[in-house]
C-alpha cells in the first residue's frame, strides 16, 4: 500500500480514498460513475434516486440521506471501511514555577 495524495493504491484494482468532507463522498462518486462509464440518469436508475439526487451528491451535498448514499455506494460496488484511530497521547504540562520553587525549597 502507498499514498497518493488521499487515494492508497492497494492493487492495480483496489484504492483506498480517505473521505473526510461531502466533497470528497461525492468526488468518489462521480469518479466511479464515470469510470464504470454510466451516465448520471443510469446511476440514478440503478441507485432508485433522482438524477438531480446524484447531482447533488457528486457536487457535495451535506444533507444526502444516509441510505441512499449507502444505496449509491453498493450501485457502484464501493464498499465503506471505517477505521477508529487511537487518540494522539496527551501531553503532560510541567509547572516551572512549581518545579523552580520545589528546588529552591530543598536545597535550604
Amino acid at each position: 500500500m502507498y499514498p497518493i495524495g488521499d487515494i492508497m493504491q492497494v492493487s492495480p484494482a483496489d484504492s483506498i480514498m480517505i473521505i473526510r468532507t461531502p466533497r470528497d463522498l461525492g468526488q468518489l462518486i462521480r469518479e466511479h460513475r464515470r469510470a464504470a462509464g454510466l451516465t448520471q440518469e443510469q446511476l440514478a436508475a440503478r441507485a432508485g434516486a433522482s438524477r438531480k439526487w446524484i447531482v447533488d451528491i457528486e457536487s457535495g451535498k451535506r444533507t444526502a440521506e444516509l441510505a441512499l448514499v449507502l444505496r449509491t455506494l453498493k450501485a457502484l460496488d464501493i464498499e465503506l471501511d471505517a477505521r477508529v484511530h487511537k487518540p494522539h497521547r496527551t501531553t503532560t504540562h510541567v509547572d516551572v514555577n512549581a518545579v523552580v520553587d520545589a528546588s529552591r525549597r530543598t536545597r535550604r
